[in-house]
């Protein structure tokens, strides 16, 4: 069976998928409809759901598996699922929540092995027994939940992932500009989302949490920061500069940077972290077109739509 995003245009299909949201809207004729997004391990589309109950808006709320018979169809640029059935998933139907979400295209094991060996490569006691310390807390969370909830690195272990292929970043950066702290960098990495832990919900329908949207992820990992070095009992200059890495990765106060960076290893944590958000969200955008067609627009990078060409494999 074709998954979700294997589909064209004009396709029918009949198939089991998880609703990752549910927002209920009202049409132009005043009555009530459901804007779902629906998904399966390839990715997600949208769908509406005219004339419904309050009943129904339970039924097919968030985090529910559904039966839909539908169509492909394009509206607006954008491909779109039109149903003509849906039914709530039942016992007999033998599918469960995990057969549905998108994972970290490594797994978690081999994740682990590669974050350990860039800690153990620090050579900054200070900086390497905070990074682990702040790790080890939160390493359950951080090894499951997603970098966003939406636009990149949006599934599962999406969160290390990211940082992973950060490290990897930095390692060549670093080997190639050596006046760049090593140590320093790799932690700015391993740290600088971590407080997503604390400002999402989890891996599943991912909402901000209380926290999240009071705080957010920048202030929650600058204060966990400082109470890392108390615990440890550590002092020092390397305390302020790992706190501004975290204040400082989003680069401008309108991208939601407290700060810019006034660090060398700042600017360019910063920089990895665009490039390696963009790939992410480029290759996704592209992977589901053939060569010779353009993307869907990609909000988060201009609202620009990217070509694949021809020559692309």
């Amino acid at each position: 069976m074709k998954m979700l995003l294997q589909h064209e245009v004009g396709d029918a299909i009949e198939q089991f998928l998880l609703i990752k949201s549910s927002t209920k809207g009202t049409a132009s004729n005043g009555k009530p409809f459901l804007s779902l997004i629906l998904q399966d391990q390839s990715g997600e589309i949208e769908a509406k759901l005219w004339d419904v109950s309050d009943e129904d808006e339970k039924t097919y709320a968030a985090q529910k598996i559904v039966k839909i018979q539908g169509e492909i169809q394009n509206y607006r640029g954008r491909n779109q699922l039109k149903i003509r059935q849906i039914r709530p998933a039942v016992p007999d139907d033998r599918v469960k929540l995990s057969d549905f979400l998108q994972t970290a295209p490594i797994g978690i094991d081999e994740m682990t092995g590669k974050i350990t060996q860039y800690i153990f490569d620090m050579k900054n006691p200070s900086i390497q027994r905070i990074t682990r310390h702040l790790l080890k807390k939160y390493e359950k969370a951080f090894f499951e939940y997603p970098a966003a909830t939406k636009n990149h690195h949006e599934f599962v272990s999406g969160l290390s992932f990211h940082v992973v292929s950060m490290l990897d970043l930095a390692k060549a950066i670093a080997n190639l500009y050596p006046s760049l702290d090593q140590d320093l960098l790799y932690a700015g990495v391993i740290l600088h989302d971590l407080g997503k832990v604390m400002e999402l919900s989890g891996p599943i329908s991912t909402t901000y949490t209380v926290e999240g949207n009071l705080l957010g992820h920048i202030s929650i990992m600058v204060n966990e920061i400082g109470k890392a070095a108390d615990e440890l009992n550590i002092s020092g200059e390397e305390i302020l500069v790992l706190q501004h890495l975290v204040l400082s990765h989003h680069g401008k106060a309108e991208w939601g940077s407290p700060k810019p960076p006034m660090i060398k290893e700042a600017e360019i944590l910063h920089y990895i972290d665009n490039i390696d958000a963009k790939m992410n969200m480029l290759d996704r955008a592209l992977e589901r077109v053939k060569p010779g067609e353009f993307s869907d627009r990609i909000f988060a990078l201009d609202n620009r739509s990217f070509y694949k060409p021809t020559f692309h494999k």
